[in-house]
């Protein structure tokens, strides 16, 4: 059986904040939360990792980061 592991997180505090990818591609392991994207409501819906080694950024839904089978909290 799989049994999936969740981390908690606190979505207004997700700004600067340090992920690594557990399955890193290109090299891409090591993330940092620039930016947080918010609704109409003012709920935050995705945010904006960008990698450490070359800057790229990519949008993700920042519950997404939860998953501890896709990303680590911290650097490691």
């Amino acid at each position: 059986m799989n049994k999936l592991v969740y981390t908690q997180i606190n979505p207004e505090k997700l700004i600067l904040s340090k992920w690594t990818s557990v399955n890193p591609k290109h090299k891409e392991k090591h993330f940092i939360v620039t930016e947080v994207i918010r609704n109409e409501q003012e709920q935050i819906i995705a945010c904006l990792l960008e990698a450490v080694i070359n800057h790229n950024q990519y949008e993700l839904d920042w519950r997404d980061l939860k998953d501890l089978s896709c990303w680590l909290p911290s650097w490691r």
